[in-house]
């Protein structure tokens, strides 16, 4: 190709302007949907096709607001409202939040950049972009999809939890404020008395929880109807691809923020806001020397931005061409800590509240509020309750008690405990209760739906791009996906559901999504080359990202992953598998260990999540053909794929890398957009290749 007296030489295996002969989507040579592997546009024609050659007729996105509400909407989940606050106390407030932000910048940021650039690139889904870089590593993507569907599965059942706690929001006084009465004996149930109003309703009213997971019991029949609408509504939303999910987005993707500025609003005119706050960024440095503090600190980077379920990748591989992924990479992993940031602020200045309200005031508080000179005890101020116990807290007996903050919030409260058992009860003490539990549990209802709606995108978007017969029936597959995902998802609604949720949380992402990522870090950084695809990328933005990515996919990233790869197992093999079980006779949560059945059912759950990996691997390597390993004395492809020269003859390029994969096989490659045009030529035979050789050729 000669372009402004210029040459470009390109290394193609095959006539580019045809398409590849179809296979049946696992043998991983050819890209199942057959697209073209390069495509060559001008400057003129950015975003109206991929850098590969995309379908004219694959979804876009209408805005950029648009794909920036859904990659934030699928990042921002459950997790940074009832998890990373817990974390934050856990592990040393402030002190946690530094390292935080530190594996987040050196970790967290590098791989999700990567994750945006391949999908935008390759413009497929995880399986067609991992497929696309080496044939042998198609099985990540297929682990992506099992994980997305283990996720969605219990996922939609905290969103139907969501919608069962908002359908009793509607009643004054909210149903658990107070304990009931047992009809035949005239007092309060004994299982109420024992642990508290909001503890009775969620495992008594809405799980109907039995003690242990032995004791399976019949399905619950109001948690399987709003399991159905959840899986419905999902459904509805999905059905027209991202056409529809996007506009739901809109709605879902802000609500939650303005439901959280309204409770941080609220919070802070409650006494003892400032010590929540104080109590949440006082740093405590010397937990940093325990490697737990950094495992949890990088699971939460890691978790937070949805690495590894390929539901980036799908999202930014409905991008034009030219889309500034970067900036992207950085604007949504801020707003993801931010959002956790505002969510820790409302949690603390909450739980600091409740400390005063239901742990001192409610235990004979007609014995001693008249100390006060005030007609309603809920009136005392946090440093006025400690000023008077600390001079007449002995003479009242062991029901009166200090309110420790530290003591009251390690005692772990978080995931579903925080938000269906403590923050019910802060809700509770609000004027116009029933108005705040409805927001609170619209905004959790908003916050699963649109990390499901990104969950669902990882599992279909990925099956209609790699085969054509799912990808001609979108509506069909959608439907039928809801469908299964409803029928699968009857396991939870059982009354020992809780407990398979906890299972399906612990274990079914965990240790597979760290494999997928550390097999997509290996990949990039040394199968297809860090500066490779740092070239490609530079090609795809129009500059240049900093160089320190190559360094710190290769390394820093690399190690990373499989560091938390390594303290994962090892705390799975020394720390047996335990759960946290309600027993109705003590009224109390207890610990105990998985019966064996249990064991392997989880431990099915990794294997059969991780297995697409090495099993891809396998059966690349035994299918033979274009993805056996490149023989030896044979030319490989240079590094660069496309080489600009400006001599009239190209000079040779012996660099290859040993990883590389047959040279006939399309890569994942781009080619300058600048002003020029680019034409075609006619391809030529092989055979004629040699005689042509040294014929001008003109443009």
């Amino acid at each position: 190709y000669y372009i402004n007296n210029s040459i470009i030489t390109l290394d193609i295996g095959q006539n580019i302007m045809e398409k590849p002969p179809l296979l049946d989507g696992e043998d991983g040579s050819v890209l199942a949907e057959s697209r073209s592997d390069v495509a060559l546009v001008s400057a003129d024609e950015e975003g109206s096709a991929g850098a590969h050659g995309q379908e004219d007729d694959r979804p876009a996105w209408d805005s950029k607001l648009q794909y920036v509400l859904a990659q934030v909407g699928f990042s921002v989940g459950l997790g940074n409202v009832w998890r990373f606050p817990y974390l934050c106390h856990q592990n040393g407030g402030g002190a946690f939040m530094l390292l935080y932000v530190m594996l987040l910048l050196i970790i967290g940021v590098p791989l999700f950049f990567m994750e945006l650039a391949a999908g935008q690139s390759i413009r497929q889904g995880s399986i067609g972009v991992w497929k696309h870089i080496s044939p042998r590593l198609a099985g990540i993507g297929y682990s992506s999809c099992m994980v997305c569907f283990f996720v969605a599965l219990y996922y939609n059942v905290i969103i139907a939890w969501s919608l069962f706690y908002m359908g009793n929001s509607f009643q004054y006084p909210l149903p658990w404020e107070q304990c009931p009465v047992d009809m035949i004996s005239n007092q309060t149930v004994k299982e109420c008395a024992a642990s508290s109003p909001t503890s009775y309703f969620w495992f008594r009213k809405a799980l109907d929880i039995s003690d242990s997971i032995d004791q399976s019991g019949e399905f619950n029949p109001i948690l399987t109807g709003c399991l159905l609408a959840a899986w419905a509504i999902v459904c509805l939303a999905m059905i027209k691809g991202i056409k529809s999910s996007a506009k739901v987005m809109y709605f879902s993707s802000v609500f939650p923020y303005a439901v959280l500025i309204c409770f941080l609003i609220r919070g802070l005119m409650l006494d003892g806001a400032i010590e929540g706050i104080k109590y949440m960024f006082y740093p405590k440095l010397e937990i940093w020397g325990e490697v737990q503090v950094w495992r949890q600190a990088a699971t939460q980077v890691f978790f937070a931005l949805g690495l590894g379920y390929g539901s980036v990748i799908a999202y930014s591989s409905y991008n034009p061409v030219h889309n500034n992924c970067h900036r992207d990479a950085i604007m949504v992993s801020g707003i993801n800590f931010m959002t956790s940031v505002l969510a820790s602020l409302v949690v603390f200045v909450v739980l600091v509240r409740i400390c005063v309200h239901f742990l001192n005031l409610k235990y004979n508080s007609q014995h001693w509020w008249p100390w006060f000179n005030m007609s309603d005890p809920k009136l005392v101020a946090l440093q006025d309750y400690r000023e008077w116990y600390s001079h007449y807290g002995s003479l009242l007996g062991s029901n009166i008690t200090d309110c420790d903050l530290e003591r009251e919030m390690s005692k772990g409260v978080e995931g579903t405990g925080l938000a269906f058992i403590a923050f019910t009860e802060a809700m509770a003490l609000f004027p116009a209760s029933p108005f705040w539990s409805t927001l609170f549990f619209l905004m959790l209802l908003n916050l699963g739906l649109s990390t499901m709606f990104g969950t669902m995108q990882g599992i279909l978007t990925p099956l209609m791009d790699n085969f054509r017969v799912l990808g001609r029936h979108k509506t069909m597959l959608t439907v039928c996906s809801c469908i299964l995902g409803f029928f699968i998802g009857l396991l939870f609604t059982q009354r020992s559901g809780n407990y398979f949720v906890t299972m399906f949380d612990d274990y079914s992402a965990t240790l597979p999504l760290i494999i997928v990522v550390v097999f997509e870090t290996v990949s990039v950084a040394w199968i297809y080359g860090a500066d490779r695809f740092l070239d490609d990328v530079e090609v795809m933005l129009r500059w240049r990202p900093p160089v320190v990515y190559c360094y710190l996919w290769k390394y820093v990233c690399l190690l990373g992953m499989v560091g938390l790869l390594a303290a994962s197992l090892l705390r799975m093999v020394f720390k047996r598998p335990t759960y946290t079980a309600w027993n109705h006779t003590t009224g109390s949560e207890t610990s105990l260990e998985y019966p064996g059945w249990a064991l392997v059912m989880l431990s099915t759950l990794i294997i059969v999540a991780s297995l697409p990996v090495p099993v891809g691997y396998l059966l690349s390597f035994l299918r033979g053909g274009q993805s056996l390993p490149v023989e030896e004395g044979e030319v490989q492809p240079p590094r660069e794929r496309y080489s600009k020269y400006n001599s009239s003859e190209p000079e040779p390029n012996n660099h290859h890398s040993p990883l590389d994969e047959d040279r006939n096989r399309p890569r994942s490659t781009f080619l300058h957009l600048g002003a020029e045009h680019y034409v075609l030529l006619p391809q030529q035979e092989d055979g004629e290749e040699e005689e042509e050789e040294e014929e001008d050729t003109g443009l």
